[in-house]
């Protein structure tokens, strides 16, 4: 979310390459199930871990479960991709709806973080050994699901003949018509802005009593690092001397608190322009964690906005599968915004706002190896590990270069047909790099908005309210489209976002008046 009109690079500052390191539980038997454990980083008081659930047989698998026991002094912390109990260390982890089914020849993973030295033992896979069983027979019975569902993934295929069939990925969710409950509290429409909280940026400071209440969340911009690749954030209203109307600290959590009163949520933005933020090691992931926590409850927030420009996220040379992601920034940040849910629980707010770059640009190219910019698609294995406790990702359909659709045609900004083709993407669903055996799956209606300029002040790629609501016309109700044409009809897309409140306000409220009226609650 850029300061200026124009979105600034910066120099890429080198990651700290953690070697992943398999230990045990290596497969023994060709025709069977089994369950890989993988150290992917270490560190002095634990690791990250990775299982990989391989499929070896020549019949889907309809249900998994993984349990092992861990020594006395070591223990699981945050995890994802699985559900876990743990009864006296003995852990068990199974599927969730989206990886339940494993075809045959295909693989699932869950992770987790470890506090202590110990690896797992006993490990079992659906009752057998993890290591396999030594005939075909004894994986057709080991299922243990009680229910058996079939992963719907025609919603992921690309429009070209080669990629219509994603039976082989490896990673499912249910189909993009599917409605849920709204999570944590908001409406089914929202509208997300982002607040100069930091300063100004020539459009006006604005107290936060005084947000308009068409706003639902309101990202306070920006908490920055010290330091590059530190990981250690810092937040501080904008100074008197660039915003004479600032109000006291305890004015300010008062207005937080008032907003939240009416059913807003308020969160902190991480990043933006000029907030780089590498996670290179485990020390800055876990002062990542820790300072983003001291923000949090020092205002009394509601989450959290994942906002990573520039250079924050890049992909190592062979990290070439978003599900299984290699790189320590990557990886790291994963493992901290998975310790942060687990901290607040389910009403924990996430968000994040990517550029179209890091997202949509994926399905021609993927860093690390690609023989592109490492940076492309680099925010897919953070989505996608994060996809059961993300509340809202609104990419950001400004500041962007032309990006090919599912109809494999560049679409430019400024107009109804980028807005459609962008959404789309992440709501049916891609092939990552052309790679059919490479879906990432569509996000849920209720997880996606769009991001847009709260004006031309705002950012490159402003749309005009006719234009914004001819998109949201094909994409919700399937009708006014332009040339492209959606994969599906998505009517409980969940709204919208901007860059920023003070621009709107600076512009007469334009946006949030026009698109509250079209997006009621």
């Amino acid at each position: 979310m850029s300061r200026r009109v124009l979105l600034a690079r910066v120099a890429a500052v080198g990651a700290l390459v953690l070697g992943a390191v398999a230990v045990g539980f290596a497969p023994a038997h060709a025709a069977s199930a089994t369950a890989t454990f993988t150290k992917t980083a270490s560190w002095d008081s634990g690791y990250t871990a990775q299982f990989v659930v391989k499929n070896e047989t020549s019949a889907a698998i309809a249900g998994w479960k993984v349990e092992f026991d861990l020594p006395s002094g070591t223990s699981v912390a945050a995890y994802w991709d699985a559900l876990q109990t743990n009864a006296s260390g003995h852990y068990t982890f199974t599927n969730r709806d989206y990886n339940r089914t494993v075809a045959p020849g295909a693989t699932v993973t869950f992770g987790f973080n470890a506090t202590g030295p110990g690896v797992p033992v006993n490990c079992k896979l659906n009752g057998a050994a993890c290591t396999g069983a030594p005939t075909v027979t004894t994986t057709t019975t080991t299922t243990t699901s009680p229910t058996t569902t079939t992963s719907p993934t025609t919603t992921t295929t690309s429009p070209t003949t080669t990629t219509t069939t994603s039976s082989t990925t490896t990673t499912t969710s249910t189909t993009t018509t599917t409605t849920t409950t709204p999570p944590v509290g908001l409406p089914k429409r929202v509208l997300v802005g982002y607040l100069h909280a930091s300063f100004a940026n020539g459009s006006g400071y604005i107290r936060m009593k005084d947000v308009s209440p068409d706003w639902d969340i309101i990202n306070l911009s920006f908490a920055e690092p010290t330091s590059v690749t530190s990981g250690d954030l810092r937040f501080q209203q904008c100074p008197v001397a660039e915003c004479p109307n600032v109000e006291s600290e305890a004015e300010f959590i008062a207005g937080i608190k008032e907003k939240q009163a009416q059913g807003k949520k308020v969160l902190i933005s991480i990043g933006g322009q000029n907030g780089q933020v590498q996670l290179t090691t485990a020390g800055a992931r876990d002062a990542f964690v820790r300072s983003v926590s001291a923000i949090i409850d020092r205002y009394g927030l509601d989450g959290l906005d994942v906002d990573f420009e520039g250079h924050s996220l890049s992909l190592n040379s062979g990290d070439t599968d978003f599900r299984s992601p290699t790189t320590p920034v990557v990886v790291n940040l994963i493992s901290a915004l998975k310790s942060l849910k687990a901290r607040y629980g389910a009403k924990f707010v996430l968000t994040m706002a990517p550029e179209t770059f890091f997202v949509q640009l994926g399905y021609q190219f993927y860093g690390g190896g690609s023989g592109q910019d490492p940076r492309a698609g680099a925010y897919l294995p953070v989505i996608h590990a994060m996809r059961d406790d993300l509340t809202l990702l609104h990419v950001q359909h400004y500041n962007s270069g032309p990006i090919m659709g599912l109809d494999n045609q560049y679409h430019f900004m400024g107009g109804a047909d980028f807005h459609v083709a962008m959404a789309d993407m992440v709501l049916a669903g891609f092939p990552v790099r052309g790679d059919a055996t490479k879906v990432f799956t569509g996000l849920r209606q209720d997880q996606v908005a769009i991001g847009l300029p709260a004006s031309v002040n705002a950012g490159n790629g402003h749309t005009s309210v006719a234009e914004t609501h001819k998109a949201l016309d094909c994409l919700m109700k399937g009708t006014n489209c332009g040339p492209y044409k959606p994969k599906a009809t998505y009517p409980n897309l969940r709204g919208l976002m901007t860059w920023s409140i003070n621009w709107d306000k600076y512009n007469g409220f334009e946006f949030s008046k026009s698109h509250r009226a079209y997006l009621p609650r």
